[in-house]
């Protein structure tokens, strides 16, 4: 096999190569970084590479697969994670200015488990700064690009996890999803990506965004090998007051083809105005080939879906101005230089450190939290949220997923919206009720558009039913032979 074979191979097949002593980690691992240093130079993808550490760690897999040592199916995979997971020892700048040279002293919960199952991490990957955005455009240090067509973005905020995964520059990623940032990247690049139900995932080590919808997630080439990696990182954390105690399944050992009798859900707010006829097409294209093979098929209504994206960053905005308060140029991260008195350090600080999209959702969550505006906006945002919540409890009482787009068009060129902010928000209107009522969902691809662009497909579950999202999607992933196998973008 060539280098680019290899890095195009999916974990779990990559997995039976090494058990069967065909393949080492540190040949696979060395595949990925010639990878890297053959491509990332137009993606983009990457803020930081750890090859020595990697390199290292997969002879040590390879020394103890040889020893006869049991190992999880994922050990010698590589894996790229987001620059907002706190990885001890490398640095974790959220793409900000603000944290351009900060080295966190502890990982996070989900790297912990990473290093207990032995996954070989590559390196940070580039996001939307402090995840707001919707491109990987927002980023302090540089645009990443969409692999299917470099003018165009790869979405956002956990775009370099896409990218990276899209490209073959790592097999696995770490993204975090907190109106869609998992979903909409992973669809915009061709790719498998979960955002998991809120509390299934430690968020502890992960800078928060907003507390009440961030959500750490996987990104794969397969379900199933998304599925491989929610084992590893699900779980309760008593490090994170949000994480619910519960018992998880093996997702992977979960998954079948079988989708006879499954109720799905098509809710039409989804299919309005703003969505691309391809995209409706492509969609439902998906939802007819899961029919023809069992599933029973039913219209729903979501109506509060209508102010789903007015609450959803009324509310992510205004924890955004809390969470953020803290980088005030004086604990740590960036400082600025000249300075007269601590108001003129703050100001000064946040100022030259924070980038345009991050003051403006600091702005307008401190307006909605304010004295006489409380009540009018972020108040009737979170009424809003709990009728969200309850418009999905009451479909699931009848369905058993929801099937939708994942975004409304295929990517867009770099620079198109920049100067819209509106417009770019927009992009976010069929994920965001996902996060604001803390539900499980993934995005699968189905389609190309035009262009050779990919289309995805996003499977929507209630609370703490991953298990069944996951065998749904690989029912469909299965019945329509994998897109994300058989198209690979020509770089």
């Amino acid at each position: 096999m060539t280098e680019q074979e290899i890095c195009y191979m999916d974990a779990a097949a990559l997995s039976a190569q090494m058990a069967e002593k065909k393949l080492s980690a540190e040949e696979l691992t060395n595949a990925v970084f010639a990878r890297i240093e053959q491509t990332d130079s137009r993606v983009r993808a990457y803020l930081d590479l750890e090859k020595e550490r990697a390199v290292a760690t997969a002879r040590e897999v390879d020394e103890k697969r040889a020893r006869g040592v049991a190992l999880h199916p994922l050990a010698g995979i590589p894996i790229g994670i987001k620059d907002n997971i706190s990885t001890k020892g490398i640095k974790t700048t959220c793409a900000s200015r603000m944290l351009g040279n900060y080295i966190p002293p502890f990982d996070a919960t989900v790297m912990q488990k990473i290093y207990a199952a032995d996954l070989v991490v590559t390196g940070k990957l580039n996001m939307d700064e402090f995840a707001m955005g919707s491109s990987t455009e927002t980023s302090y240090f540089q645009k990443t690009s969409n692999p299917y067509d470099l003018e165009r973005i790869p979405g956002g905020s956990s775009g370099g996890s896409a990218a990276a995964v899209a490209a073959g520059e790592t097999i696995l990623a770490l993204g975090s999803d907190t109106g869609g940032s998992i979903r909409q990247p992973a669809s915009y690049c061709g790719v498998v990506g979960l955002k998991p139900t809120y509390g299934a995932v430690s968020r502890y080590g992960l800078v928060a965004f907003a507390s009440s919808l961030d959500q750490i997630g996987p990104f794969g080439r397969t379900v199933k090998d998304v599925a491989l990696l929610q084992s590893v990182i699900c779980g309760y954390d008593k490090m994170d007051a949000t994480s619910v105690y519960r018992t998880y399944p093996d997702f992977s050992t979960a998954l079948n083809t079988d989708v006879k009798g499954l109720r799905i859900g098509i809710p039409k707010e989804y299919f309005g105005v703003g969505i691309d006829d391809e995209v409706k097409s492509a969609v439902m294209g998906a939802v007819r080939l899961l029919e023809q093979h069992g599933a029973n098929v039913k219209e729903i209504s979501l109506p509060s879906t209508d102010y789903a994206l007015s609450a959803y960053y009324i509310i992510s905005s205004a924890e955004a101005s809390s969470n953020l308060a803290r980088f005030d140029g004086v604990k740590y991260g960036f400082r600025a230089e000249e300075f007269d008195g601590l108001v003129d350090l703050y100001e000064k600080t946040r100022s030259q450190g924070f980038g345009d999209e991050v003051k403006r959702r600091i702005m307008l969550g401190t307006f909605v939290l304010s004295s006489g505006f409380y009540d009018a906006y972020y108040k009737k945002a979170k009424l809003a949220q709990r009728a969200i919540a309850a418009e999905f409890d009451r479909a699931f009482g009848e369905v058993d997923i929801l099937c939708a787009p994942t975004v409304p068009s295929t990517a867009f060129k770099i620079g198109e919206n920049t100067d819209d902010p509106l417009k770019m928000y927009a992009t976010d209107i069929c994920t965001v009720t996902v996060n604001i009522a803390g539900l499980p969902a993934i995005s699968v691809p189905c389609a190309m558009g035009k262009g050779n662009l990919p289309i995805g497909l996003q499977m929507i579950g209630a609370k703490f039913t991953e298990d069944k999202l996951l065998s749904a999607a690989y029912a469909y992933e299965q019945l329509c032979g994998g897109f994300a196998k058989t198209f690979t973008p020509a770089l």
